[in-house]
C-alpha cells in the first residue's frame, strides 16, 4: 500500500509546477518560497538541538504559539523550525518578533523530498499538530530514530472511517507514532480502535491563550469609532456565510441605529466578492485594509488582513462563528469565548464537540438556524467572568502538555 502511496505521488508530481503555478496566481502561495515545498531550504540550520513543529495552517500554529514562547527561554534548545502548509499561517508567524524560531513550507510527502527535508534540519524531535498525519515522513522519521509526537491530536469519525479501508496500512502509519495526546475523547477512543499506540490525554491546546504582544490591540482612534456603536462580530466566515451574517445586520437595525457587524473571512482572498455581495442588499462596506478614520455611516466592517482576529474579538460582545451554517464542521470559538463573548454558531459544529459541549453547560454559546434567530440572539454585554474560566482551563492544559513534553526533550537531549 506504501508502495502504492508513492506511485500516485509521483503522478502528481507531475502535474504539480502547473498546481503552483496557479496557487502563485491566485496569491495562496509565496511566489518565492514555494521551492520549500520541494524540500529546498531558504533558511539555515543552527548549530545545536533543535525541536520541530508543524501544524497544517493558522489554527494548529496559534494553539502551540504558548508553548513555543516557553521554548524560546530555554537555553538547551537553539533552533525551533516551524513547518505549515498555507501561505497564512507562514503571515501569522511572522507577526511574533521570536529569536530562535524559523518558518518553512512543509515539503511534499514523497521519500526523495522527506529523506531531504530530514537530512537538512537533523530534527532532535518532531512534534506534529492535530490531523497532520503524513505516511512518507512518519516512516522516514522512524527510520532516523527521532522521537514523533502527535499533540492535540485530532482523528474525527469521517477521517477514522478512510483510514480504516487500509487498516494494515493505517497500523504502520500510526505505529511511527512514539506518543500521541489526544484533545478529545471521541479521538482517543478512535486512535485506540487503529491500536499499538501510546496515549495521553490532557485536554485541548486551542483553550490557552496565544496572546499577542505586537498586535493585540484595536487603533485607539479606531477603537473610538467602534465604542460609538453596537458592535457585533462574525469570524472565520465561509462562502454564503457572510450574507447569512448581512441579513441578521438588517434585522438588527431595525432595534439599533448605531449598528455595525465586523466580518473577518476565513479566506481574505474572497474580499472582493464578499463586498459585492453585501452592498447588493444595500449595505455600506468598509475594508480593514483601506485605514478608514470615521465609521459613521458604515454597517459592515470587513477584516481583509491576516492575524488580526483576535483585536475585533475582543471589542464584540457577541460572536458567530463560521463553518458552521455551511457543512464545514465549524471554526474554533475558544479564541473568542476567552475575551467573554457570547458565542453563537450553527448546526454543523462537529470539528469541536467536545469544546462546545462544555461552553453550552457555562452558558456561553448558543445555537442558531436562522439569519432572524442570529439577530434576536446577539447581545451588546460582555461577561468578563466566563472569559476568565476558559483562560483557566486553558493554563492548566498548557502547564501538563509542557511538563510533559519538557520530560521528552530532556531525555533525548541527554541521549545525544
Amino acid at each position: 500500500m506504501f508502495l502504492f502511496y508513492q506511485i500516485i505521488l509521483s503522478f502528481l508530481l507531475i502535474i504539480s509546477p502547473l498546481i503552483i503555478f496557479y496557487r502563485v496566481i491566485k496569491k495562496k502561495e509565496d511566489n518565492k518560497r514555494f521551492i520549500e515545498k520541494f524540500s529546498f531550504p531558504t533558511k539555515k540550520r543552527s548549530v545545536g538541538k533543535l525541536i520541530w513543529f508543524h501544524g497544517a495552517s493558522v489554527g494548529e500554529i496559534l494553539s502551540i504559539i504558548p508553548m513555543i514562547k516557553s521554548y524560546e527561554k530555554k537555553k538547551s534548545i537553539n533552533q525551533i523550525l516551524i513547518t505549515s502548509s498555507t501561505l497564512s499561517s507562514s503571515k501569522i508567524i511572522n507577526k511574533f518578533k521570536f529569536k530562535k524560531v524559523i518558518h518553512q513550507f512543509y515539503p511534499l510527502d514523497y521519500f526523495f523530498f522527506t529523506n531531504n527535508f530530514l537530512n537538512y534540519w537533523r530534527p532532535n524531535i518532531a512534534i506534529f499538530v492535530e490531523s497532520e498525519i503524513w505516511p512518507c515522513m512518519f516512516k522516514d522519521i522512524t527510520k532516523k530514530k527521532i522521537p514523533l509526537i502527535l499533540l492535540n491530536a485530532r482523528l474525527t469519525k469521517k477521517t477514522f472511517e478512510r483510514w480504516m479501508r487500509f487498516k494494515t496500512f493505517a497500523k504502520s502509519v500510526f505505529q511511527n507514532i512514539t506518543i500521541a495526546y489526544p484533545q478529545n475523547f471521541e479521538t482517543k477512543y478512535y486512535l485506540k480502535k487503529i491500536g499499538n499506540i501510546k496515549l495521553n490525554k490532557i485536554g485541548n491546546l486551542k483553550f490557552c491563550e496565544n496572546y499577542n504582544e505586537i498586535s493585540n490591540k484595536i487603533d485607539k482612534k479606531l477603537n473610538l469609532e467602534f465604542s460609538k456603536k453596537k458592535t457585533w462580530i462574525a469570524s472565520s466566515t465561509h462562502k454564503g456565510e457572510e450574507l447569512f451574517c448581512a441579513k441578521a445586520h438588517l434585522e438588527l437595525k431595525k432595534r439599533f441605529k448605531k449598528l455595525i457587524t465586523v466580518i473577518i473571512p476565513r479566506h481574505v482572498h474572497r474580499s472582493n466578492e464578499i463586498i459585492s455581495e453585501i452592498e447588493n442588499l444595500n449595505l455600506k462596506v468598509v475594508s480593514h485594509s483601506f485605514k478608514p478614520k470615521k465609521l459613521s455611516n458604515i454597517d459592515v466592517y470587513l477584516v481583509d488582513t491576516f492575524g488580526e482576529t483576535d483585536k475585533f474579538h475582543k471589542i464584540g460582545s457577541s460572536v458567530f462563528l463560521g463553518g458552521s451554517i455551511i457543512k464545514r464542521g465549524g471554526q474554533n470559538p475558544l479564541e473568542a469565548a476567552r475575551q467573554g463573548a457570547r458565542i453563537l454558531h450553527g448546526p454543523n459544529t462537529n470539528n469541536f464537540t467536545d469544546v462546545y459541549k462544555l461552553l453550552k453547560s457555562l452558558g456561553i454559546s448558543k445555537k442558531v438556524n436562522t439569519h432572524k434567530q442570529l439577530a434576536s440572539s446577539i447581545t451588546f454585554k460582555v461577561d468578563k467572568t466566563k472569559g476568565v474560566k476558559i483562560k483557566n482551563i486553558g493554563k492548566k492544559i498548557l502547564e501538563k502538555t509542557l511538563k510533559e513534553i519538557d520530560n521528552i526533550i530532556n531525555n533525548e537531549f541527554k541521549k545525544t
